[in-house]
């Protein structure tokens, strides 16, 4: 008896057993397509849907974004903002201004209540686009709320800090975002970054959905609680992280100018890349401290200013896919130390730093100490000793590579100052033009590779 074409008894085993062999392989090669595009995803892509934040019309046949996460900015939480010991900033909406580097498709971003003596109660968070420089209000239809965990708020314990759930928004490059978040209660002390060279805002109530920025009355030139920005890239696969001092932070740079030098160093990388240049297309986050030092803390539990030693993993190998490590300090264990300070305890540190990056796979570019003649610190003693440091950073014994910008900023006919155009008039910190020429000087090929291998 013949089986039927429906399967009924009487078709030849010889055929059902083709079949089946050939459901069992489709079966077997459908897995291992999943199986392999899972095990290529090292952590830093990201193939899910992001959320597409509550005030955002849902579209669940949208594709998934798929990109790589970056840092885009980043600052140091410093210490607890002065005047916010008792109260912090309860019952106000704190609007952040801050410039991106790269852009992408979706955003997350690190909140911290490092400083803060009880937990910090926030309610109400976004993200949106400015609507322009100088301003609180945002692009129109840009408006994302943030949420933690899925939820809208969230409480960060005293010491603690938070990374949001991912939003989808457009995030351009070389752009101004606004974060907002809200605490209807008393917190302590404000974890902030002061001398952000950039402005931004506050206002009584909860307003953190606000685009017209009308509310925003208070202005701050500090950045409160927020960290750092992410975001999900097509445009660049990594981060490089600039770990310094004032000279990073651009103190003397104009305000809201974005003329640090970290952030020309991203401008250059974007045009070379657009240029159709072979180099890296990385995100530049810039975690200076003014008056930041390799060796000594600030005062207090945690400590204010912590060292570059104390911050290293916090403020570099905590960020999100970092590739490169370019560090510029020294200059302040010169001037700040009572005693004259040790050019070996200080080559010492900067070593210690380097090999902390190399365990993780990091290379590390630093930099020779910038002149301060006729600074009011300047001695010839710390002159003698800056000189100590830079020789061993320029034989090669300290850093991966080196950028001398000691030699591309200082005056030739008296290199124990900065060139006059240069000098910002406190005879330590660049001008526009220094900062500017700092980043120039940067060879963007030293931003390739990884950490050199063990011999």
């Amino acid at each position: 008896m013949t089986r039927r074409r429906d399967g009924g008894a009487g078709a030849p085993p010889a055929k059902y057993r083709a079949l089946l062999a050939a459901m069992v392989a489709a079966i077997v090669a459908v897995s291992a397509a999943i199986y392999v595009t899972a095990a290529s995803d090292d952590g830093t892509r990201h193939r899910g849907t992001l959320a597409e934040g509550r005030d955002a019309p849902r579209n669940p046949a949208a594709p998934a974004s798929t990109g790589t996460w970056v840092g885009s900015w980043a600052a140091s939480p410093v210490g607890g903002e002065p005047g916010t010991e008792t109260t912090g900033l309860a019952g106000r909406s704190v609007r952040n201004v801050v410039h991106t580097s790269v852009g992408g498709t979706g955003a997350r971003i690190t909140l911290s209540n490092l400083y803060g003596q009880s937990p910090l109660t926030v309610t109400h968070a976004t993200i949106a686009v400015s609507a322009g420089r100088g301003t609180p209000a945002a692009l129109a239809g840009t408006m994302r709320r943030l949420t933690f965990g899925g939820g809208p708020a969230v409480v960060i314990p005293a010491g603690g800090r938070v990374l949001s759930d991912a939003v989808r928004v457009a995030v351009p490059h070389d752009g101004d975002v606004l974060v907002t978040t809200y605490s209807p209660s008393v917190s302590g002390p404000v974890t902030y970054h002061p001398h952000a060279r950039q402005i931004s805002y506050a206002a009584r109530g909860e307003h953190t959905r606000d685009t017209t920025g009308v509310a925003y009355t208070e202005e701050s030139a500090s950045w409160r609680y927020l960290t750092a920005l992410d975001v999900l890239s097509k445009e660049a696969d990594g981060t490089v992280v600039v770990l310094g001092d004032s000279l990073t932070d651009g103190i003397t740079s104009t305000t809201g100018g974005n003329n640090r030098w970290p952030d020309v160093l991203s401008d250059r990388l974007r045009a070379a890349a657009e240029a159709g240049r072979n180099v890296p297309r990385h995100g530049v986050v810039n975690e200076g401290i003014s008056g930041n030092r390799v060796l000594a803390d600030g005062l207090g539990r945690p400590p204010e200013n912590p060292s570059g030693l104390n911050r290293f993993d916090r403020d570099v190998l905590d960020r999100t896919n970092v590739r490169v490590v370019v560090i510029v300090l020294g200059v302040n264990d010169i001037l700040r130390d009572r005693d004259l300070a040790d050019p070996d305890a200080v080559v010492g540190g900067l070593n210690t730093l380097v090999e902390r990056a190399h365990a993780r796979g990091l290379k590390v570019v630093g930099a020779t100490l910038m002149p301060f003649g006729g600074h009011r610190g300047h001695t010839g003693p710390r002159e003698a000793v800056r000189q100590q440091i830079n020789a061993e950073i320029r034989a090669g014994r300290v850093f991966d590579a080196v950028v001398d910008f000691d030699r591309a900023l200082r005056d030739p006919y008296d290199p124990r100052r900065l060139r006059f155009d240069y000098d910002s008039g406190d005879h330590l910190h660049p001008s526009d033009r220094g900062y500017t020429r700092m980043a120039e000087v940067f060879d963007l090929d030293d931003l390739k590779g990884g950490a050199p291998a063990r011999l």
